[in-house]
């Protein structure tokens, strides 16, 4: 009867981390199915699409320093040639694609 508790403990200590691996890698498949198109496996914006759309680097300094906030917002709504996601993307998936985003500004 003692072993219960840990057991129980151990058990949502393994879904804690699983539930923490499977954002992450969420956030990335996201990502390439449905912005690697245009802004590029690396966050270059160096595709066909990119240019053409003249989508934007995630490297650019000016794109570095805007609040995950506001990014989200475009995630959600578009912007210049950029298509709403918003119906598209859950809260949780588009927070999820924000931090991967975050990954490939260097």
């Amino acid at each position: 009867m003692n072993a219960s508790p840990k057991y129980a403990v151990i058990c949502c200590f393994a879904v804690c981390v699983a539930t923490s691996a499977f954002a992450q890698a969420s956030g990335a498949d996201t990502y390439k199915a449905r912005c690697a198109m245009c802004h590029g496996a690396d966050g270059t914006a160096n595709t066909p699409a990119g240019k053409l759309f003249k989508a934007a680097a995630f490297s650019d300094p000016a794109i570095v320093k805007i609040p995950d906030a506001d990014r989200a917002v475009v995630v959600k709504n578009g912007k210049n040639k950029m298509p709403a996601f918003g119906d598209k993307l859950s809260a949780d998936q588009i927070t999820a694609v924000l931090a991967y985003i975050r990954t490939l500004e260097k």
